[in-house]
């Protein structure tokens, strides 16, 4: 089993791409492009990150380091999620997370303000310099609807061993809206989601958890307002063939503190 820092050097090169921001119903707000480049120095004893926002006069913004905090946790494939370890009231809060396939990475941030409101989502679609810039149609509600089975990892931030369970997900269409159940080993649950444009609306659990079906094959889901003392989860999910999809889904307790974090590799049954 490879290191957290070997997994993050699995997302080292030069990566062009851009910095779409939506609002909490999905609408586009502006796109910013980008460079990043992630290399290993000294090594690969040290990391240097260096993000450049292109087309703009501000200087790059460069990042070094020798080690990973427990904000960030990284899969196997270099797949990753990063964020804040306690959810606080009045205070910013968000996540990342980030998905490397060959030649391309999706990336996401989600961020909440000080009433803890869902407040934007930045969209981050990277391909790989000296690669082919094709990128996946936006995610559809058709593309979804059906049954997924798939293999779940969780990750825990006290370093117990990692757990596997096997997952099944079944999206059914009915009108305007959409039916979801999901069964696992540890719970088997349904709901129903209102469907406007491209976002997805599920209200049964006294929460109201927005799902917004994004370009790219991207999707997200939280929810829209963070509740004191409730658990919740962020979500991010990414279509990378008709027939295969990635969620990366970060968990907090009761308490707001990070409980750990969770990627889905499914499969649609034809």
């Amino acid at each position: 089993m490879s290191s957290q820092w070997e997994r993050l050097l699995k997302n080292r090169g030069v990566w062009l791409g851009s910095f779409t921001q939506f609002s909490p119903r999905g609408e586009f707000i502006k796109d910013t492009p980008t460079e990043i480049k992630l290399e290993g120095l000294n090594e690969d004893k040290t990391i240097r990150l260096t993000v450049t926002r292109l087309g703009q006069d501000s200087p790059p913004h460069i990042n070094e380091f020798t080690y990973l905090n427990r904000s960030i946790f990284l899969f196997e494939e270099g797949h990753f999620s990063k964020g804040n370890l306690q959810f606080s009231p009045f205070s910013t809060f968000g996540a990342e997370f980030g998905f490397c396939k060959e030649d391309r990475r999706l990336r996401m941030v989600q961020l909440f303000d000080k009433n803890s409101i869902f407040e934007q989502a930045t969209l981050i679609r990277e391909f790989r310099e000296n690669t082919s810039k094709q990128e996946k149609p936006p995610l559809s509600l058709n593309q979804l609807i059906g049954e997924w089975q798939g293999e779940a990892i969780t990750l825990y931030p006290d370093w117990r061993e990692p757990e596997k369970y096997a997952t099944k997900l079944i999206l059914e269409e009915k009108g305007n809206q959409v039916k979801q159940t999901i069964t696992t080993p540890h719970l088997e649950f349904t709901s129903t989601a209102q469907v406007e444009n491209n976002a997805l609306t599920f209200s049964e659990t006294g929460q109201q958890i927005r799902c917004l079906l994004l370009p790219d094959g991207a999707s997200l889901t939280v929810p829209l307002k963070i509740t004191h003392r409730q658990p919740f989860f962020l979500e991010c999910g990414w279509l990378v063939e008709s027939n295969q999809r990635l969620r990366i889904i970060r968990r907090y307790d009761e308490t707001g503190a990070w409980q750990n974090v969770t990627l889905v590799t499914e499969f649609k049954q034809s």
